[in-house]
């Protein structure tokens, strides 16, 4: 590890008890600082509600940290909307935002159209499929962007723990590994969980990637993770990866934006949501790749397609998926953006 991180590691790296939310108040209102919260969703409705539930029973009725709480919705086919709704979120229909520009799959895009149906100085994006959720995953990463006018970008570092499936429930919904991040710190998830065994995606592909060619960025415990806090301002001047690789995308982008100064990581536990099988994880490992290969040399991907098999009944078919290879430019630069901004 370099000397910089390492010294990087001990001035920007927090947990969410070092700023106690009274302390968060003061700062918010000694500096007018609105902040947003927006969850990308997607068929989410057995958790979303409570998400919403919790974030607005403790930080926006006892107090009154968070301004805004927006759920937008990428096309759900169950309650999603609505669960969100009664919850008391505002919710926003992807398609409806910015409608002259035919909406790209993948949480990039939704995370990218949120910015034209926010106003917070601060916005903190949040996973909607998160469990057991704690309001501490949004005043942790927002503090420092409170408290601090030189911090820019904070991402949410925890224990991530694998779940199993109940016995007798083989397709339990509390199992699902996605690209978020994997730490090898225990057993802290409760029984059916398997320590440190989460976020293979990033141990595999974006761990490797960062310190080989941004070691800058090896401080990062969570690189992939789904809970970070930035200042609009940077957001906006970000383009944004349409699909998984939006992670890694806006990390690799605020570090040459911003420097690594600007950023930082707090801890805020455990966090528990459900996880995806391998071939899954083979098209957000590509989506990834393909992001990092954009920004280390912005050279055209001849064949951007992943080919996996699957046993059928005469052997393996093979089966080929499209890898994302679409990116937002910068907010900043769409009129409807500037145009909203300014009214």
């Amino acid at each position: 590890m370099l000397e910089e991180v390492e010294h990087w590691l001990t001035r920007r790296s927090w947990s969410v008890a070092d700023r106690p939310l009274d302390r968060l108040m003061v700062a918010k209102a000694a500096r007018g600082t609105t902040v947003s919260v927006v969850l990308p969703a997607l068929n989410e409705e057995e958790t979303v509600g409570e998400i919403v539930s919790v974030i607005r029973r403790e930080l926006m009725e006892r107090v009154r940290l968070v301004d805004e709480l927006v759920v937008v919705d990428s096309g759900s086919t169950d309650r999603t909307a609505a669960v969100a709704a009664a919850a008391g979120a505002r919710v926003e229909d992807r398609d409806a935002i910015l409608p002259r520009l035919p909406a790209l799959p993948g949480k990039g895009e939704v995370l990218w159209r949120s910015l034209l149906v926010t106003s917070g100085d601060v916005v903190c994006f949040v996973d909607a499929d998160l469990r057991r959720f704690s309001a501490d995953f949004v005043s942790g990463i927002v503090g420092p962007l409170l408290t601090d006018q030189d911090m820019q970008f904070v991402k949410a570092m925890y224990d991530r723990p694998l779940l199993q499936p109940a016995a007798g429930h083989p397709d339990d919904r509390s199992a699902r590994d996605d690209r978020d991040d994997g730490s090898d710190r225990g057993d802290r998830g409760g029984p059916g969980s398997l320590g440190g065994q989460g976020g293979r995606v990033t141990e595999l592909v974006a761990r490797p990637l960062l310190n080989l060619h941004w070691p800058r960025l090896a401080g990062f415990v969570q690189p992939l993770g789904g809970e970070y806090a930035a200042r609009r301002s940077l957001l906006e001047r970000l383009p944004f990866p349409v699909g998984y690789g939006v992670e890694l995308g806006l990390l690799v982008d605020a570090l040459h934006t911003a420097g690594l100064d600007a950023l930082g990581q707090v801890d805020v536990g455990v966090r528990i949501h459900r996880h995806q099988d391998e071939r899954a994880l083979g098209r957000m490992a590509a989506a990834i790749y393909r992001t990092a290969q954009l920004r280390l040399s912005r050279a055209h991907l001849v064949r951007p397609e992943l080919t996996q098999f699957e046993r059928g009944e005469n052997g393996f078919v093979p089966r080929t998926h499209a890898v994302d290879t679409e990116e937002r430019p910068p907010v900043r630069e769409i009129a409807e953006y500037t145009a909203g901004r300014a009214a």
